[in-house]
């Protein structure tokens, strides 16, 4: 059963909707604008915790509903409501109509079809009993417990969710996509004699849970929590001042999406509140540096099949080579700003209007080794986990606390430091990397992010990277 097929089945055949009265309201709401669509969802999501040997909390929630957009200009109007019925939706046309005033747009013809398939619409939680979801908890713990007698505390979580959208547009065009997500996390929290240190490990993706129950999975996940926790217990203080920085693959690619990534989205270079408003064209990074944003990745966390308006995703190329050459466009921005929809219209759910947004963003693989960047760094931080960050999109100022990092000293890497963050500018932090790694890595699937008010999943990525100089704050000497 395709997409559509299995959508029309929950909006009209459960739900109760009349396909061609939908279709006439849709038109007479967005006819005359210049966009819009009406975006039906039903969404399934659980979540089970479990703490100090035992199971705290389990949740299973049902949710659906729907949100009609009208777009003239720059203004919009949208309408939600949780009831799908003629009525409500009947309701919600007169409000959106309410923003053309007498006033008429030129309807934007609709997103180009795609019969890309990025992930499975199998529903991940229907697809392993809840005994077996427990049972996974309980070995976790134990496992963690078993593997090293230091540890004092185990917390694991499971969660998962099936969303089923459906995008009717005006002009009779109807798109869907049936979206599955798993994540998994495990904190473990280890003490010896003078202090308790935490460590954590998450992964998941568009997947299902049946990867979590393999014991390379979950055993891997508890190794490298427990990894963490044991070598921050040999932590010292952090010393402040400016230094280079090395960020290591992977996970490190959240400062990249926070600190540069958001100043990319075509709203805010619409309106020129990012540090990057009318730079295309010009050289923004270090020769070396490609940053893309990439929402084809097959069960990545970040990716879509289309995006909440419809719109197929696609490999959007944001830096290349140092040189700016675009931005992460909804179609609302993308038509203002004269661009195209590159996918990047994401929404959190139906009560929520859709916006430029992030899916997979990361840094290209460069020529540098690894090994060799070390190498390079007489004295300097080695950063390989982050925890939160504070970003001002419009100066591109950032901070950032390193969850794990180790201190570099005649090109080797040695103590491990605690209570390290980062200081900088996102923009300024590009001009100053002076050395690309070979060894790109994508974080392991655990990413959300928040933008006025909404969180959506996201994939980051990056190599090993080398900057020259960056402000670290720390309490050492």
């Amino acid at each position: 059963m395709t997409d559509l097929a299995k959508t029309d089945e929950l909006f009209f055949d459960q739900a109760g909707l009349d396909r061609e009265r939908t279709q006439s309201l849709v038109d007479d709401a967005v006819g005359k604008a210049d966009d819009g669509e009406l975006f039906l969802e039903y969404n399934q999501s659980e979540a089970l915790v479990f703490d100090d040997g035992q199971l705290k909390s389990a949740s299973f929630d049902t949710t659906q509903g729907f949100g009609l957009r009208t777009v003239l200009g720059e203004t919009t109007g949208y309408a939600h409501a949780s009831e799908l019925s003629d009525a409500a939706l009947k309701r919600s046309v007169e409000t959106v109509k309410s923003v053309q005033e007498g006033r008429g747009g030129v309807l934007d013809a609709s997103p180009s079809g795609t019969n890309r398939q990025l992930y499975r619409d199998d529903n991940p939680l229907q697809g392993v009993a809840f005994e077996q979801k427990i049972k996974l908890l309980a070995d976790i713990d134990a496992y963690a417990r078993k593997k090293d007698p230091r540890v004092s505390q185990v917390s694991a979580s499971i969660s998962g969710d099936w969303q089923a959208v459906q995008i009717i547009r005006p002009d009779g065009v109807r798109v869907a996509d049936v979206r599955p997500l798993v994540r998994m996390n495990v904190n473990v929290v280890a003490s010896d004699a003078d202090r308790m240190e935490a460590g954590s490990y998450g992964t998941g993706g568009r997947v299902s849970f049946d990867q979590f129950l393999e014991e390379d999975t979950w055993q891997g996940a508890v190794d490298e929590a427990l990894r963490q926790a044991v070598v921050m217990l040999d932590s010292r203080p952090a010393p402040a001042g400016e230094k280079t920085v090395v960020l290591g693959a992977g996970w490190p690619g959240i400062l990249l999406h926070e600190a540069i990534g958001h100043g990319l989205e075509g709203d805010f270079n619409r309106k020129k509140t990012s540090a990057f408003s009318g730079l295309l064209g010009e050289r923004v990074a270090s020769p070396g540096v490609t940053v893309v944003d990439d929402g084809t990745i097959q069960d990545r966390r970040g990716s879509l099949t289309i995006d909440d308006e419809g719109t197929p995703t696609e490999n959007t190329v944001l830096i290349e080579d140092g040189i700016l050459k675009g931005y992460m466009q909804d179609r609302q921005n993308a038509r203002l700003m004269g661009m195209k929809p590159t996918g990047n219209g994401r929404r959190q759910s139906f009560a929520h209007v859709p916006m430029p947004r992030m899916t997979n963003t990361y840094m290209l693989a460069g020529q540098d080794s690894p090994e060799d960047i070390i190498k390079s760094v007489q004295n300097g931080l080695y950063a390989v986990q982050f925890g939160g960050g504070q970003v001002d999109i419009t100066s591109g100022k950032f901070v950032f606390t390193c969850t794990e990092a180790y201190l570099i000293e005649d090109g080797k890497v040695t103590a491990p430091v605690k209570g390290a963050s980062l200081i900088g500018n996102g923009p300024d932090i590009l001009t100053r990397v002076s050395a690309v790694g070979s060894d790109m890595e994508l974080d392991p699937g655990i990413g959300t992010c928040g933008k006025e008010g909404q969180g959506v999943p996201v994939g980051v990525g990056q190599p090993t990277l080398k900057v020259d100089a960056m402000t670290v704050g720390g309490t050492g000497a």
